[in-house]
């Protein structure tokens, strides 16, 4: 396998494994959070491997842990996205994200 893809939901997909924070709230209004890993990126999304299934369309907020390794310095990429997608099936369960907004800080900076 190569270490770029290019899926039919266009853009080429980096595999990468991150450890990833997501909150969200349920239909209920009552906030909810996870801990999860990346399993690709792309420029405008990722797909997060994660044990919950969330709804199309679902807004979270999450937070992409970058190791210096990736970025020199220790940083968090936080987002604000919503739920386009699910895979329930297999050791690859999880949701494909698009990315609405960004920031990209130092690890640990308050907003």
């Amino acid at each position: 396998m190569s270490m770029e893809q290019r899926g039919i939901r266009g853009g080429t997909r980096i595999p990468i494994e991150l450890p990833v924070s997501i909150r969200w709230k349920s239909p209920a209004g009552i906030e909810r959070h996870v801990q999860a890993k990346t399993g690709n990126i792309s420029g405008n999304g990722l797909f997060i491997v994660t044990p919950v299934r969330l709804r199309h369309d679902t807004e979270i907020q999450f937070t992409v842990l970058l190791s210096s390794e990736v970025t020199k310095v220790r940083t968090e990429l936080r987002c604000r996205g919503r739920v386009v997608r699910q895979r329930a099936q297999g050791a690859a369960a999880g949701i494909g994200v698009v990315i609405d907004d960004y920031q990209l800080l130092p690890r640990g900076q308050r907003v």
